[in-house]
C-alpha cells in the first residue's frame, strides 16, 4: 500500500499507520490506515496494488487523526467450516472442523465474554504486553448454512486471542472441557491452561470503530 501510494501521490516514499497489526494469514474486510498527504483516487490507486488488496474508499482526515492511536474499538471474525467433508471454495477462508458441535455451549462461552476480563490465558506467554485486561463489547456465534461465525469487537485485542479463544471454545464445543472451565479462564489464568490457538485462515479484521462508534451491533445478524 505504501508503495503505491507513493506510485499515485508522485513522491519517493508514503509512510503509513494501520489500525491494527494482524498475524500472518489473517484476513482484512476492513483495515484502516492513515498518512500525511492529500486522498487519492481509488481507481488509480487500486490500478497499482497486487490482486489480493483493494482499496475501498481514500478520504481527508482531521489533520491529527491517527488510526491506530485513534481507534477506540476493533470488530474480528472467526469462521469455521463445521461438516464433515471439507470445501474447495473454503480453502484458506474457513477452519475446517469435521467433528461434532455443541452450538449452544458455543453461544454459552461467547456471552460470558462481554464485559471486562483479564485474558492473559488466551495470548502467549512471551509477550510484549503489559496490561492484559479488556473491554468485550459484543461477542457471539452466528450460523451461515454450514459455516459457524463467531464476531466480536472489544476496545483493544492481544496477540493471538481471538485465534485462542477461538481455539479453546471449539474445545468447550466437542466436550473436552466445560463451559465453567472457560469461564474460569477469564480470571487471568496463565496460557497453559487455555486450548490451542486455531489458525489464522479463519480470522478477519471487521472493521474499526472510531469516536467510541461501534462496528458491530448488539443482536446477530442485525
Amino acid at each position: 500500500m505504501e508503495s503505491a501510494l507513493s506510485v499515485v501521490l508522485r513522491v519517493d516514499a508514503v509512510s503509513l499507520t494501520v489500525a491494527g497489526r494482524t498475524d500472518a494469514g489473517v484476513h482484512a474486510w476492513g483495515q484502516v490506515a492513515s498518512y500525511e498527504g492529500p486522498p487519492v483516487s481509488v481507481r488509480s490507486l487500486n490500478a497499482v496494488l497486487p490482486s489480493d488488496v483493494a482499496a475501498l474508499s481514500c478520504v481527508a482526515a482531521d489533520g491529527e487523526f491517527d488510526a491506530r492511536r485513534d481507534a477506540t474499538s476493533r470488530a474480528y471474525c472467526y469462521r469455521v467450516l463445521a461438516r464433515r467433508e471439507r470445501s474447495v471454495f473454503e480453502e484458506g477462508r474457513a477452519l475446517w472442523w469435521p467433528r461434532p458441535v455443541d452450538v449452544d455451549a458455543l453461544h454459552a462461552c461467547a456471552g460470558a465474554l462481554i464485559g471486562e476480563h483479564d485474558f492473559t490465558a488466551f495470548t502467549p506467554t512471551d509477550t510484549y504486553h503489559e496490561r492484559f485486561v479488556r473491554r468485550v463489547l459484543t461477542a457471539y456465534w452466528r450460523e451461515v448454512g454450514d459455516v459457524l461465525e463467531f464476531w466480536i469487537e472489544a476496545d483493544a485485542f492481544m496477540r493471538q486471542m481471538n485465534r485462542v479463544l477461538v481455539g479453546t471454545m471449539l474445545e468447550v464445543a466437542g466436550g473436552a472441557r466445560s463451559v465453567a472451565d472457560f469461564v474460569s479462564l477469564l480470571s487471568g489464568r496463565p496460557r497453559s491452561e487455555a486450548g490451542r490457538t486455531a489458525p489464522a485462515h479463519g480470522l478477519y479484521l471487521v472493521g474499526v470503530g472510531y469516536g467510541g462508534q461501534r462496528v458491530l451491533q448488539d443482536i446477530p445478524g442485525v
